[in-house]
């Protein structure tokens, strides 16, 4: 009977800490895809993405003023 007994709590256990490894894990990937670094940030908006590439250098001042007039109408 002891046998039993200890089956079942270890079986419960088992569900505890598989639970607490899937929380884990989503938070992990929600939190991993959610900064803003990770290309999967949807939230900025054409100017903030032109301004990024203006201060990277990709455009230069004029393409920047150009674009930033398209872009507010």
């Amino acid at each position: 009977m002891y046998g039993m007994h200890h089956f079942w709590g270890m079986g419960w256990l088992s569900w505890i800490i598989g639970a607490a490894v899937l929380v884990f894990l989503i938070w992990f990937i929600l939190r991993t895809v959610n900064q803003p670094g990770s290309s999967y940030h949807h939230d900025k908006s054409a100017l903030d993405i032109l301004k990024e590439r203006y201060a990277r250098g990709e455009i230069s001042k004029a393409e920047f003023e150009e674009k930033k007039k398209d872009i507010q109408g």
